[in-house]
């Protein structure tokens, strides 16, 4: 649960960093929303490391993978350790009205970082998605707004504070910021008490 905590703790630490060296010019609005899910937790009961082969095993059985050169300090990986993959999803979602509105547009970003040398091996990597949206409904009572994306998808953003509706109408172009990680954390089994 600690390293859970951990990745927690970055993927927000990105986010914050992101938000903070972007910041919106006049919000219109906002909302967040945070999702975690352990995708895969083991333990490391063999490794060949002429091959870069660890094998790994947890309630479901074995399960055998290959690092590639990515992933770095692999010599740090021992017999006992866990071996944790965690999918980060936060949400952030900024309303911003978009000042030369046009056609609605999508942009990802992705950015990878690895354990310092000396560590062992782990790696976060974080897309984050920039997309300008068309407001196709708002309603004030439930405090939602109903954007349309770059593909034609309709989502709906509940809106915290509701007085921060009365700066945004139908038709108008927001732009919309959400980010999602995942990390693959390797880390020595807890002392034994």
């Amino acid at each position: 649960m600690k390293k859970v905590i951990i990745v927690i703790v970055l993927a927000a630490i990105a986010i914050a960093a992101y938000m903070m060296f972007n910041k919106p010019q006049k919000p219109v609005a906002g909302v967040v929303a945070q999702e975690a899910a352990l995708i895969y937790d083991g333990e490391v009961i063999k490794i060949d490391a002429a091959t870069r082969t660890v094998t790994l095993k947890n309630k479901d059985g074995e399960t055998s993978i290959v690092a590639g050169p990515e992933v770095k300090n692999f010599a740090e990986i021992k017999v006992g350790d866990r071996f944790d993959v965690v999918y980060e999803l936060a949400l952030a979602i900024e309303l911003v009205k978009v000042k030369n509105p046009g056609a609605p547009s999508e942009q990802v970003t992705t950015t990878t970082a690895t354990a310092p040398a000396g560590d062992k091996p782990g790696m976060i990597t974080t897309n984050t998605v920039t997309a300008v949206a068309n407001v196709v409904e708002i309603d004030a009572a439930k405090s939602v707004v109903s954007l349309k994306g770059p593909e034609g998808n309709i989502f709906k953003v509940k809106v915290k504070n509701p007085d921060l509706l009365k700066d945004i109408a139908v038709n108008d172009q927001v732009k919309v910021v959400y980010t999602e990680a995942i990390a693959a954390v390797v880390t020595a089994p807890a002392a034994k008490k």
